[in-house]
């Protein structure tokens, strides 16, 4: 589990490292894979979305880049669709939300 604003590890009522649980995972997951920029992944540099070389300092269309995030969201196992929300894009920063869907058809949020 991860603290939503420090995008940090968090703990839970007895000081232990929380764990988040399906379905809530998989979307915490998403987002995770959200905010991997392209070659981060030390073990995997074919992942990640291309903020450097697309992204930043471009302005591309929000078209573009919800489909980057879908595509990042869709790499995660056990995610079999995916929205993502944009709910704001202000001084380089970009918040929004991705809602994923397993299949067993349960769809959770988790905030990026």
């Amino acid at each position: 589990m991860l603290d939503t604003d420090a995008w940090d590890l968090a703990v839970d009522a007895s000081g232990n490292i929380a764990v988040a649980t399906q379905p809530y995972s998989l979307a915490q997951d998403a987002a995770s894979a959200i905010k991997l920029f392209e070659a981060e992944l030390y073990f995997d540099t074919s992942k990640g979305i291309p903020y450097f070389a697309e992204i930043l300092g471009e302005a591309p269309p929000i078209s573009l880049l919800k489909a980057y995030l879908v595509k990042a969201a869709l790499t995660v196992p056990g995610v079999v669709s995916a929205k993502c929300f944009i709910t704001s894009w202000e001084n380089r920063v970009v918040r929004g939300q991705v809602q994923t869907t397993d299949a067993a058809g349960n769809t959770t949020a988790a905030g990026f």
